[in-house]
């Protein structure tokens, strides 16, 4: 995933505008970003809390 990239099309596209294959390109690596965004958050989430509590930890 190249956030360089997606930068530099969110900029071109405010400033000049984007070509087709540019809107395509900038939707898919968008789309790749949140996949992988969420897809760590469940691991996280999973890790933090996805574990039965100890009842001794339950102060």
């Amino acid at each position: 995933m190249n956030i360089e990239r997606i930068n530099f099309l969110a900029k071109k596209q405010r400033e000049e505008g984007l070509t087709e294959e540019e809107k395509i390109e900038q939707a898919k690596l968008r789309r790749e970003y949140i996949d992988s965004v969420v897809g760590n958050l469940r691991v996280q989430l999973d890790e933090n809390y996805g574990k039965p509590i100890d009842k001794k930890d339950k102060n």
